[in-house]
């Protein structure tokens, strides 16, 4: 009999790579989606299959993280063998305009979900939990590089809802026995990452700049530096953490790192685009040698009340553990995140 496995933000960058990967390792995959008027299910729309399909391999449920009895509900209906809880406000920008709701998505969805497995299975379960934690949860760091054991140093009130759910997690593990973990995530990007992300809107920019559907990008601290991975390793990563005998937490990184400048600089080589930098802070702009235009202006918009200015992930507990390792290096990535942009643009 197959596994059966529960997904929270099944539509999301992630949620939608782990339910491919689960598919090919023949689980049973249900995801939990909110209620919308338009659809929001794009991302996995390529392994949605019909619902009058007698026996799907992926069904979705409607559910909120805001909704502890729907959950209790689900987990008692679908009696999962693994549960992962991807879902969450994760813009930690918005964060800081929205902090009680990314508190109730992030730090409360993450407790109700662990409650409702320990109410649902009478504290005895042998459903296997994974939290979706975050490298924000270092914030201002306290050493370089870090590791399981670096202190915590939130900066953004998703970095503090994230701090919160993680020591739910080590709460519920080590007072009830349950197997729940932590997988902290350093960033980690691919061409299904959302239109408001850094490095999805800059390549997305870049790409219709370089053929003149746009006039300018704007961005925010060109000097934060971090760990950019791909999405679709790190979704193994997730499923391997489940795979272990004992519940534990764990940092995936790719220990290599990188500022927001770089990150553009290598986005405009890849797209052949002359370019240099002048000015300094909030007035520094990005010029188009060949076009002699400004690209590139910074607004204060986008930048965060505090900043995290550099973030480098060590991932060594997970390659000896686990046996994980990256596969995709940055360049890959941007080559595969540049060339969905430019057939969208049908440019390829």
């Amino acid at each position: 009999m197959s596994k059966k496995a529960l997904i929270t933000g099944i539509t999301g960058q992630d949620g939608s790579y782990l339910a491919e990967l689960l598919l090919e390792k023949n689980y049973e995959v249900h995801g939990i989606i909110r209620r919308s008027s338009s659809f929001n299910t794009g991302r996995i729309m390529h392994i949605f299959e019909d619902v009058h399909n007698p026996n799907p391999k992926l069904k979705l449920h409607y559910g909120d993280l805001t909704d502890g009895s729907r959950i209790s509900k689900l987990i008692e209906e679908i009696e999962p063998n693994e549960v992962y809880n991807l879902g969450a406000q994760s813009h930690v920008r918005i964060s800081f305009d929205e902090p009680v709701y990314t508190a109730q998505t992030v730090g409360m969805g993450a407790l109700r979900m662990l409650e409702a497995i320990r109410n649902v299975t009478g504290g005895n379960s042998n459903i296997r939990f994974y939290q979706a934690s975050s490298s924000e949860i270092f914030g201002k760091v306290k050493e370089v590089p870090q590791n399981e054991e670096t202190p915590f140093y939130p900066r953004s009130p998703y970095a503090c809802s994230k701090v919160h759910a993680f020591h739910q997690v080590v709460n519920y593990r080590e007072a009830y026995g349950m197997h729940a973990s932590n997988g902290i995530l350093f960033n980690h990007e691919s061409p299904r990452r959302g239109e408001t992300f850094v490095t999805k809107k800059i390549v997305n920019a870049l790409c219709k700049i370089k053929y003149g559907l746009q006039d300018k990008l704007f961005l925010g601290n060109l000097d934060a530096k971090r760990d950019w991975g791909h999405a679709k390793d790190y979704v193994e990563g997730m499923w391997k953490i489940l795979q272990q005998k004992n519940p534990d937490d764990y940092v995936l990184a790719t220990g290599k790192q990188y500022s927001i400048r770089q990150f553009v600089n290598m986005v405009c080589k890849k797209l052949d685009m002359k370019i240099s930098w002048k000015g300094k802070g909030i007035n520094e702009k990005c010029y188009d040698n060949t076009k002699k235009k400004t690209i590139i202006e910074l607004d204060k918009t986008y930048i965060r009340p505090l900043d995290v200015q550099t973030l480098l992930g060590d991932a060594k507990k997970a390659s000896k553990i686990l046996k994980w390792k990256p596969k995709i290096n940055i360049h890959n990535l941007i080559d595969e995140m540049i060339n969905f942009e430019l057939k969208k643009l049908n440019h390829d």
